[in-house]
């Protein structure tokens, strides 16, 4: 009997299977089903956990796929962003050389929606902040797995779970990740992959990596994609057609010095309406990112660590509106006008740090990569503002450091943790390796 052309005994559920580290998997519902095989509920070793099973024919190289697999689990994940396969279910007699096998990863936790539901208006994020935490996620994500030593080879809309309230990311199918100059026989998906891939002339790598994520970034930030202008909706589209944009002669719709891509109102009108909002820090880096130069020469691309500090940068830049409660990003030195009610807003205090301005807000916070030297951690909170009783600013001390704090006039007075500083102008605070200046 068939079904979806997969034969029905293929189907694991309510068999119990082993593993190679000697687990007992117990096999539940299915949750999905995809071109490569199927993914289930099980009990793995008395614990929750999720079973993802190939069909028979459908990996090419199945027993080169199954080493693989074996050599990511001995490794472990880059970082806990990744739904990393656990453990492997035993070969058995022709099982590998079949492809019928499987691999146990987490379970993904409540609360999390697949990152395509987001490009088409069905999810939407809590707030700015939780949307630039999901880029930060990502990039951080990459960034860790390529200094690893593997590929991802087919980044894509599919690759993620994000939670709409936090912005934390989770990455699922990890399968086709491989070590540095391996090819599994996967070239990715259309409209993700590389220029050099769509011609023929490269397989997935860390460099072709690099530009599925530019184009991930482009899609979270603008909800289109950054090739499909106007030269990407033809009467009739073909196969030679799409060669052509994404692979011969593609052109990033804002590019400004070819406006024969450039987006059309009836097409891109998320990211004609988006574009302008970000800062020009943001445009200038996909500008960058999809210039010719990076289109044609992988050597030119973003790096991770570009593209994370601008994204922290983003973050903390965020800014309520106090008269109409419009979210935006405001610059922490010069005058910025809320979009919504064209309020004029100029922070009276910003903190001048090594690498960027912060502004003094009731909602500034700083973090370990503001606060430490060539720090890129964005999750550790090392300190915020706090309002007195008289109304003024301070910032807390929320580290396990002792900040040396300097006045305008000379004197010295150290500041542990949960003691605070007034935000006075001429004040300096010596982080430690880092010292701040209020402005």
């Amino acid at each position: 009997m068939k079904k979806s052309g997969i034969n029905e005994k293929e189907y694991p559920s309510g068999k119990t299977l082993k593993t190679c580290a000697l687990k007992t998997v117990k096999v539940g519902e299915k949750l999905g089903e995809g071109g490569q095989g199927a993914v289930y509920r099980v009990s793995y070793d008395g614990k929750p956990k999720a079973l993802k099973w190939y069909f028979s024919g459908r990996i090419s190289s199945p027993k080169k796929f199954y080493e693989n697999l074996e050599n990511n689990i001995k490794k472990g994940a880059p970082n806990a962003a990744f739904l990393w396969p656990l453990d492997i279910t035993e070969p058995g007699a022709g099982a590998v050389n079949s492809g019928t096998f499987g691999y146990i990863m987490d379970l993904r936790p409540e609360g999390y929606k697949d990152f395509s539901r987001f490009l088409l208006a069905k999810e939407k994020f809590a707030s700015l902040t939780a949307l630039t935490n999901t880029a930060l996620q990502i990039v951080e994500a990459f960034r860790e797995l390529h200094n690893s030593g593997y590929s991802y080879q087919d980044l894509n809309d599919g690759n993620f779970f994000v939670n709409p309230k936090t912005g934390d990311v989770l990455i699922c199918d990890n399968d086709n990740v491989a070590e540095y100059g391996k090819n599994l026989g996967i070239a990715g998906k259309c409209r993700y992959i590389a220029p050099e891939i769509v011609l023929g002339k490269a397989l997935p790598s860390v460099h072709t990596d690099k530009f599925s994520l530019a184009v991930v970034l482009f899609l979270l930030l603008m909800y289109n994609h950054p090739l499909e202008g106007k030269k990407a909706f033809p009467p009739c589209m073909t196969e030679a057609l799409e060669r052509k944009i994404y692979g011969e002669e593609p052109v990033f719709i804002f590019d400004s010095e070819d406006d024969s891509n450039a987006p059309l109102p009836e097409i891109n009108n998320n990211a004609i309406k988006r574009w302008p909002l970000y800062p020009a820090y943001i445009r200038e880096k996909f500008c960058e990112a999809f210039s010719k130069k990076a289109l044609g020469d992988p050597s030119f691309r973003v790096i991770e660590k570009d593209w994370l500090k601008v994204f922290i940068r983003l973050r903390s830049e965020i800014y309520k509106c106090d008269i109409c409660g419009n979210v935006f990003f405001a610059d922490p030195v010069k005058s910025t006008y809320c979009p919504d009610c064209r309020t004029e807003h100029l922070f009276q205090r910003h903190i001048e740090l090594p690498k960027w301005d912060i502004a003094v807000h009731k909602r500034t916070r700083l973090y370990a990569c503001h606060t430490e030297l060539d720090s890129d951690d964005f999750k550790t909170l090392t300190a915020e503002i706090t309002v007195n009783e008289s109304g003024g600013f301070e910032l807390k001390n929320l580290s396990k450091k002792t900040w040396l704090v300097i006045d305008a006039k000379g004197k010295q007075v150290s500041r542990g943790m949960n003691k605070t500083v007034p935000m006075e102008k001429g004040t300096q605070i010596v982080f430690g390796n880092v010292t701040a200046a209020i402005l």
